[in-house]
């Protein structure tokens, strides 16, 4: 059973901690920004205690609402959160030089045509997909289970999906969806609060 961490107990993460653990994240991460969040999380909170879970499944609402690649979203909203301006800057650089310095290499030593018809290339990427949609589907599920989605309201999450799936016109645009429920949100928490102070 994992211990609840009070905001004393939390071990302070260096500039150089948070460079070196997100360079390691985006070294090893393949698949985009959904595929390193279980990564992120895994280090920030469960190995090294930074954030409580409810901490960084809010910094992943904010990452994911922000435009921008999530990747860096997330690691700029974590190192914020730990050490403000500085740390983002550090994590962000963390996050990004790993893929830029592989694209710049595949740019300067590798031709498409090269890429596309090595069977080495192809088998690699082959194998690679699905540990990517394993990675990109297990922090859906451990999100959905940790803001308390159940067999109740899962039809929420699933209906959002198939509208924006859709293509229908308006229906279909994801930022409808985030506005609606970041003001659903805030009425409720105004509600409970209400409620709370009567």
């Amino acid at each position: 059973m994992k211990q609840t961490i009070t905001p004393t107990e939390k071990p302070q993460a260096t500039l150089w901690q948070l460079f070196v653990t997100f360079f390691k994240i985006g070294s090893f991460t393949f698949g985009g920004g959904w595929a390193m969040i279980a990564i992120i999380e895994r280090e920030v909170v469960d190995k090294r205690r930074w954030l409580t879970k409810t901490e960084f499944l809010d910094l992943l609402s904010v990452a994911q609402a922000l435009p921008g690649i999530l990747a860096v979203n997330i690691a700029v909203a974590v190192g914020d959160s730990l050490r403000r301006r500085t740390g983002a800057t550090v994590s962000a650089l963390g996050a990004i030089l790993p893929s830029f310095t592989m694209i710049l290499i595949i740019a300067v030593f590798l031709t498409p045509d090269m890429i596309k018809n090595s069977p080495t290339v192809n088998a690699i990427f082959k194998g690679i997909r699905p540990a990517v949609v394993a990675l990109i589907i297990a922090p859906v599920i451990t999100t959905g289970k940790s803001v308390g989605i159940n067999w109740r309201t899962i039809v929420i999450p699933v209906g959002v999906a198939l509208l924006v799936w859709s293509h229908w016109p308006v229906v279909s645009n994801p930022i409808l969806y985030i506005v609606i429920g970041g003001l659903v949100g805030y009425l409720i928490e105004r509600k409970n609060r209400k409620e709370a102070a009567q």
